[in-house]
């Protein structure tokens, strides 16, 4: 018999489920499993007069073990879980488990049993294969599922290519900081802190429009709730774009999309066990330069920083922008421009002196940093001779010597969107957290 998803059970008769066993009561002389697969949870009743062979196979059984039963199925209103009760003929245990060694859950006292106190999310990573068994755990990896296709859909339906980038580099992708350096043969290479080089040399090969999803390295010793050393991005560029509106335009209505198909999929999954409302936003997003928003954050909530700090964002600045949007906008986003020339990458186009990109603010966290690139070699070159870079991008300027159209593109951490999607710290929001002190499993 081929094995059945608990999810398409639709009527009554034979099947064959397999999955773990979340919950066991063995009575006297029925016994009862809640069986889970990552489709759904099915109660497997089992009356051992009738079927002792089985009753003997229960005793076995420990929570978490791996189970294969075949028996009938019946539909009643008197069982949850959808009315689904499984009615054995054979259970064959796949795998016994040992008793866990973390608490997935706390667990509330009741009058015979103490309450029961969940693990750290530190002692929960130590065990992460087990701690992802949880239907909370399992829905998160099922929207960011989702989150990647809608985006990678939206995309493609609008010409883009998607390519696959080096991770291995000859010199730093961004700057001389916070990068990976490591062996390679008889040189040193880089990971790399992201595809930017390579999503422009997409743009002077003639590819037009490209995005990219994979993993990005940043060797920075961070110990809050949203960082980590390596990330899912998703990063786009495209060409022939009038300025980094353009971008900003394609960026809100990709946004737009994925959270819109997120609602309608899981929308009600993520209210039920998280408690978080999947709201789509409107478009246009609010657009604010940074001199605005600091003079607005002075003036709603009395907010100072010194004037060194006026050419960036600052990481309080962007929590306070999420009230500050709310109230002036309605808003769950907010686009920031208008930095200064010292604060933004070499590779940002500047008009007047001020560098034409964006930062992309979601509920107080910073998501997106966008730009229009700048495509002119000899200025390209004077911009990181300025920072003193030339000499390590060499590389990447001769992209730009032999014809290069406008262009530009912005990076999304799909680890982060996940994070603030459903009200979580990083290291939840990740299949496995890696950071400063992070290497296992």
């Amino acid at each position: 018999m081929n094995r059945t998803y608990i999810r398409d059970i639709q009527a009554d008769g034979p099947v064959k489920v397999q999955g773990f066993v979340e919950n066991l009561r063995d009575g006297k002389a029925m016994a009862f499993l809640v069986i889970k697969d990552i489709t759904g949870k099915i109660q497997v009743t089992v009356e051992k007069e009738k079927f002792p062979e089985v009753a003997e196979q229960v005793a076995r059984l420990t929570p978490d073990s791996v189970v294969t039963v075949e028996g009938d199925v019946v539909f009643t209103e008197f069982v949850k879980m959808g009315g689904k009760e499984l009615l054995p003929r054979s259970i064959e245990i796949e795998s016994i488990a040992e008793a866990l060694p973390i608490e997935r859950k706390s667990i509330p006292a009741t009058k015979k049993k103490k309450a029961v106190e969940r693990s750290s999310i530190d002692q929960r990573i130590d065990y992460r294969w087990i701690d992802l068994r949880t239907e909370e755990n399992q829905l998160i990896f099922k929207v960011q599922t989702c989150m990647a296709n809608a985006m990678r859909q939206f995309l493609l339906e609008r010409n883009f290519i998607e390519i696959h980038t080096p991770k291995l580099i000859g010199a730093a992708s961004e700057s001389g900081s916070e990068v990976f350096e490591v062996k390679y043969f008889d040189r040193n290479a880089y990971l790399a802190q992201s595809p930017q080089f390579y999503k422009q040399m997409a743009m002077a090969a003639g590819f037009e429009r490209i995005f990219e999803v994979g993993p990005v390295f940043r060797a920075e010793k961070s110990y809050t709730s949203r960082h980590t050393t390596e990330f899912t991005g998703f990063d786009l560029e495209f060409s022939f774009i009038d300025s980094f509106r353009d971008v900003m335009a394609m960026e809100e209505a990709l946004l737009t999309h994925m959270l819109k198909t997120v609602k309608e999929a899981y929308g009600d999954q993520i209210r039920e066990l998280f408690g978080k409302e999947v709201i789509v936003p409107t478009t246009p997003f609010p657009v604010m330069s940074l001199a605005e928003l600091y003079t607005e954050l002075e003036r709603e909530f009395g907010y100072q920083i010194p004037e060194s700090e006026h050419g960036d964002l600052t990481t309080e600045a962007e929590h306070l922008s999420y009230e500050l949007v709310q109230k002036k906008f309605g808003h769950e986003f907010l686009f920031v421009t208008d930095f200064s020339a010292e604060k933004r990458a070499f590779y940002h186009m500047r008009k007047d002196g001020v560098p034409q990109g964006y930062d992309l603010i979601w509920r107080g966290t910073e998501i997106t940093t966008g730009a229009q690139r700048e495509h002119r070699y000899d200025i390209l070159k004077a911009q990181a001779e300025e920072k003193g870079l030339a000499e390590d991008v060499k590389f990447y300027l001769e992209f730009f010597k032999y014809g290069c159209p406008p262009h530009g593109g912005f990076g999304l951490g799909l680890d982060r969107m996940t994070m603030l999607l459903f009200g979580l710290g990083i290291k939840e929001a990740m299949f496995i957290f890696r950071g400063p002190n992070r290497l296992n499993p």
